[in-house]
């Protein structure tokens, strides 16, 4: 598995391919909630400045993919109070490709960068229903901070927040 920046060229592929692996959820959750889930997943903040998108690629495909917004960013479009800490967000993995630990390896990706830089935290959201994320993020250490969910589309349906300390060494 290689990880890597993702280049300009590829950004229309790797937004399709994040609906694509999102896709499933959209029979646990209300249509309103899918088609802003679906929006925010196809928008361009993935562009904004200081943002890193980055791939894993497997035998020369794209396997997945996740977005690393920086530090003191409105990632969110007012939904939570900007944080000091850099946030990982739009993690996607092919459904073919996944098993192979690519979700793993992005995050792990992102906590890297997150301490090559001195941040002494890395954060995320989460949709309450992707139980799968869920359990990763709390495998690889990830804590709880209830103070900082959010329900983006007032239909019950909460945006977990979370957060990894780094503890530099």
């Amino acid at each position: 598995m290689i990880i890597r920046e993702a280049m300009e060229t590829e950004l229309p592929y790797l937004r399709e391919q994040r609906v694509n692996a999102y896709v499933e959820h959209s029979a646990k959750i209300p249509e309103g909630h899918w088609l802003a889930l679906k929006q925010a997943i196809l928008s361009e903040g993935d562009t904004l400045p200081g943002v890193e998108r980055i791939v894993a690629e497997i035998d020369g495909k794209i396997a997945g993919s996740v977005v690393l917004f920086p530090a003191k960013i409105d990632a969110y479009e007012g939904n939570v109070e900007i944080l000091d800490y850099p946030e990982i967000r739009m993690l996607a993995v092919s459904p073919e490709m996944r098993g192979k630990g690519v979700a793993s390896a992005l995050v792990a990706e992102c906590i890297k960068r997150a301490k090559a830089k001195g941040y002494q935290a890395v954060g995320l959201h989460t949709g309450e229903f992707m139980e799968s994320a869920m359990k990763l993020y709390e495998a690889m250490g990830f804590e709880r901070l209830p103070q900082y969910d959010f329900e983006p589309a007032d239909d019950g349906i909460v945006v977990k927040a979370y957060r990894l300390s780094l503890n530099q060494d």
